[in-house]
């Protein structure tokens, strides 16, 4: 016999794709984010790439201690990419998760279990960064074609770009009260980031301290396979580890705001 929640008739094992299906709903309806998708990112390449040219720059890579000499343009591109991967990832769940935390909230109360819930917030949170990463990687070949292996270190920087920043933004949705608040962290620390790492704009870019900034994982990764020929593996699973910190703490937030105050059965 299946086992079913008293509160909402529904099966247990039922309850997942209910959830993932509201989730993916809520955070793909976002139509100013998706005009900022598929508008905003080649204008962004455009007018990057314009004021970047084809200077040389030096880029070092971290994991190797090298010092690439590199095309300001291809370097420009990239963090070009990641900076709007922050905003777009980032305003996306944060608006999603705002607006359905307290329909959450009211699935938590008729029955639905949290571990559900979490489930399905993170993987609609997969899905949509894949998608956005994605996008935002295919868009760069209209500017520069690094070559299969490099575009392919490019597009998984993006995803854990994205993966790190949509994080954030469940974070951010759970925690702060007000909308400007969020916006206003998402974008001043997504262009704080990701302007750092770039040598073009920065005369520090290659400092030790840009270590400790989210974006720095990705970048290394991204410009080490693209540029360098040489995969950097440590840095994609740093950039994951920001990620999963931000998940981790957001979804903790989210498991308190959420409870049930129902008393237990």
């Amino acid at each position: 016999m299946p086992q079913f929640d008293v509160f909402t008739d529904r099966p247990l094992f039922g309850q997942f794709p209910t959830a993932l299906r509201f989730s993916v709903r809520e955070q793909s309806r976002n139509r100013l984010a998706a005009l900022l998708l598929v508008l905003f990112v080649p204008v962004w390449y455009l007018l990057m790439t314009s004021i970047a040219g084809h200077k040389a720059l030096d880029f070092k890579l971290y994991a190797t201690g090298e010092m690439l000499h590199v095309d300001g343009k291809h370097i420009t591109l990239i963090t070009a990419g990641l900076n709007s991967l922050t905003m777009i990832s980032g305003f996306v769940v944060f608006d999603a998760v705002r607006k359905a935390l307290a329909f959450d909230k009211r699935l938590a109360f008729a029955g639905y279990r949290q571990s559900t819930l979490i489930g399905a917030k993170m993987l609609a949170i997969a899905i949509v960064a894949g998608t956005i990463a994605l996008y935002t990687a295919l868009t760069l070949l209209l500017y520069w074609r690094p070559g299969f292996t490099g575009w392919a270190t490019i597009l998984a920087g993006f995803l854990a770009m994205t993966l790190t920043y949509g994080s954030l933004g469940l974070f951010l949705g759970v925690l702060v009260k007000n909308d400007l608040e969020g916006f206003f962290l998402i974008i001043m620390g997504g262009l704080t980031d990701t302007f750092l790492q770039n040598p073009l704009g920065n005369p520090a870019a290659n400092k030790p301290v840009l270590q400790y900034f989210p974006s720095f994982g990705p970048m290394q990764f991204s410009a080490g396979g693209s540029l360098g020929d040489t995969v950097l593996w440590r840095y994609l699973g740093l950039g994951l580890a920001w990620a999963a910190f931000f998940a981790v703490v957001g979804l903790v937030v989210f498991h308190f705001r959420t409870r049930s105050r129902r008393p237990t059965r």
